[in-house]
């Protein structure tokens, strides 16, 4: 067995399911594929196989037939940064805000600043007394200590996380809090008749999902789930704020839709989407949705059967439950960034890929189809939940490249060096060369039946089945 082999079978055997029957997951390649010793195609060769795995049985679960299912570890890896491989019209689009980064402080530790959305960027450069430059932000963020900071910004409502050792991280509580848990977790939450799946001719054709996600990892499930065949709406809010460049990446095979619930027609509106769909995933820190009245539970009772998903940053346990974060935080906050950069002189280093992101995106999507499939059979509600900090322990747990490798010494893989990976999307965004989906399955390959579309180009209402 590979080590992605290894790696998928722990997948497996947390949701409670046997190993891969043989023959029927093929994994080629092997790390290292990218500059790091963390092994990062391992992680994407496993939970994207886990995906093709979880259609194929839903597959066999409406035809009887069974398909096989194959994944290369260097497309894997390539998959898990999507976002870097995004032109539109022949230019790269990106996701960052350029005062987004890794500063130093006064007492020469490192803090992460996460400025990507505006309120972030203004709310933190308010509370530094700068103006919304780089420059003067490093000047301002060297006035501080890093811990000083990180919990200033964090108690200002925005988004910062100081960049740890190993062994801090390891001595947190949210860490031990963390250690706690398993990977992911698929638990009933309610008793409904079993469904048998729509009337469709792909894995999940006839599935509705209503994505309530933004960013990188919520918006990667659904865009899995639309790969195989599912209805997809993605609903954003009035006053939220979106990258364009992350709402094209993650919004193939997806309608788009707009609605306001936190006004009591927004909420009727959501609740009239919901009873006629099949699946509830939102990306919003614990606590957040069920506030609007959309708790897993109040879910279950509104449309018996509703699978619904909960990804969150650092988990639903713990101090930090509540925390603000995303990908490049938690890599800082629980040792990532520190052991990346070991031995490196300069502002400390992220991983060559969004992994955690990404990870977390297509264990959301393995979930659901799980529990798709049980819905089939036994019946019941489900509710799904993932986090970024419990796949960053996962990837840890996976073990290191060794250091004769050379993997840190590999170059950073350019759009010229994955052609071959990709293809052209048009749409109304202009024309996208972008990743193809990176799974194969013998009978059913995945592909997106809609190209990606601006906010609120329809209507939330679904289409007739």
């Amino acid at each position: 067995m590979t080590d992605s082999d290894t790696a998928l079978n722990d997948i497996l055997s947390t949701a409670g399911m046997a190993p891969a029957p043989a023959g029927q997951v093929r994994i080629t390649g092997e790390d290292p594929v990218l500059a790091s010793n963390f092994r990062i195609g391992t992680a994407g060769a496993a939970v994207i196989s886990a995906t093709g795995l979880a259609a194929a049985n839903l597959w066999e679960a409406r035809t009887g037939r069974k398909q096989t299912v194959s994944i290369d570890v260097r497309r894997a890896a390539m998959a898990m940064r999507s976002d870097r491989f995004l032109y539109q019209n022949g230019k790269k689009m990106h996701a960052a805000d350029p005062v987004s980064g890794i500063y130093q402080c006064r007492d020469g530790r490192w803090v992460q600043l996460h400025c990507n959305y505006p309120h972030h960027r203004a709310r933190t450069v308010a509370l530094l007394g700068a103006d919304q430059t780089k420059e003067s932000v490093a000047a301002a963020v060297a006035k501080w200590d890093a811990l000083e900071l990180e919990t200033a910004v964090t108690e200002a409502d925005s988004i910062a996380g100081m960049v740890r050792t190993p062994e801090e991280w390891a001595a947190h509580p949210q860490s031990a809090a963390v250690d706690g848990l398993p990977l992911f977790d698929i638990t009933r939450i309610g008793d409904s008749a079993p469904e048998p799946l729509p009337a469709g001719d792909r894995p999940l054709g006839g599935i509705r999902v209503v994505d309530v996600t933004r960013v990188i990892a919520g918006p990667m499930c659904g865009r899995t789930l639309a790969e195989h065949g599912a209805d997809v709406m993605r609903i954003s809010g009035p006053d939220l704020a979106f990258n364009e460049a992350l709402v094209v990446d993650t919004g193939y095979g997806k309608y788009a839709a707009e609605i306001d619930i936190a006004s009591e027609p927004g909420k009727e509106i959501m609740r009239n989407l919901v009873r006629s769909s099949d699946v509830f995933s939102q990306g919003y820190r614990p606590g957040t949705i069920a506030g609007r009245g959309f708790s897993p539970e109040a879910l279950a009772e509104l449309r018996p059967g509703i699978v619904c998903l909960s990804l969150c940053a650092f988990s639903h346990a713990g101090p930090w439950r509540g925390k603000r974060g995303f990908d490049s935080i938690v890599q800082c906050c629980s040792g990532i960034v520190h052991e990346q950069s070991a031995g490196r002189a300069g502002t400390p280093q992220h991983l060559p890929a969004q992994v955690l992101d990404y990870v977390t995106g297509y264990l959301g999507a393995f979930g659901v189809m799980e529990a798709l499939r049980r819905r089939a059979v036994d019946g019941g509600s489900y509710h799904v939940r993932v986090s970024l900090v419990q796949t960053a322990h996962w990837i840890k747990r996976l073990g290191r490249i060794a250091a004769e490798a050379g993997a840190m010494n590999l170059p950073d893989p350019t759009l010229e060096d994955v052609m071959e990976l990709t293809m052209e999307t048009k749409c109304g965004f202009g024309t996208i060369r972008h990743l193809a989906p990176a799974v194969t399955l013998s009978e059913t390959p995945p592909f997106w039946s809609r190209p990606p579309v601006p906010l609120n180009t329809h209507q939330p209402v679904w289409p007739g089945r």
